[in-house]
């Protein structure tokens, strides 16, 4: 026999498929607290504005429980959702610590730099770089042109970066792409 379902061996045989292996625990629905916690978050901000930093301190406390648990579990999403909130909050925080100034640009500069250790998190994991790289590049640069761009006597490097962004992109793209295997 040839031991399919449907003919009769004497074997047993079970087929099955879903989301979950029979190993899995049934775990914390992180992304609903998250959803829960930013939720309120926001909602406390709109309605009584003074306890913004307390606010962003509670979010930024959540943000790096999800690193945490990313370091204890190895679970991808804890990773995104924890660097993403803690890049998020972080600014509010700084701000009210007067750590930093009250200019644009220091959320994207920090939300690159969540991507970009993301990005290096994958590649010391064997993953590859990624998109991450090049998002969190990206808005690194369009991030630190707009901090930058307040701080008095610095050239505003915003008309630079994107011209040379481009460059660099059209070098990376020439170079890896077929031009050189045609030329080899």
């Amino acid at each position: 026999m040839s031991g399919r379902p449907g003919t009769d061996d004497g074997q047993v045989h079970v087929v099955s498929w879903g989301w979950n292996s029979p190993n899995d625990r049934a775990g914390v629905p992180w992304i609903g607290i998250f959803l829960l916690v930013f939720g309120a978050l926001l909602l406390v901000q709109q309605v009584a504005p003074e306890l913004q930093a307390a606010g962003s301190l509670v979010a930024l406390a959540i943000g790096l429980a999800f690193i945490v648990s990313w370091l204890a579990n190895r679970r991808t999403s804890a990773l995104y959702v924890g660097a993403i909130i803690t890049a998020l909050s972080l600014p509010d925080v700084l701000r009210a610590a007067g750590v930093i100034d009250g200019g644009e640009g220091w959320g994207t500069l920090f939300l690159g730099i969540a991507f970009l250790g993301i990005a290096a998190i994958r590649a010391v994991e064997r993953g590859g770089w990624g998109w991450q790289v090049v998002f969190g590049g990206l808005l690194v640069l369009t991030g630190g042109s707009t901090v930058a761009s307040h701080v008095p006597g610095f050239p505003e490097i915003g008309r630079y970066a994107w011209p040379i962004v481009l460059i660099g992109l059209g070098i990376v793209l020439v170079f890896r792409g077929g031009w050189r295997s045609r030329w080899s």
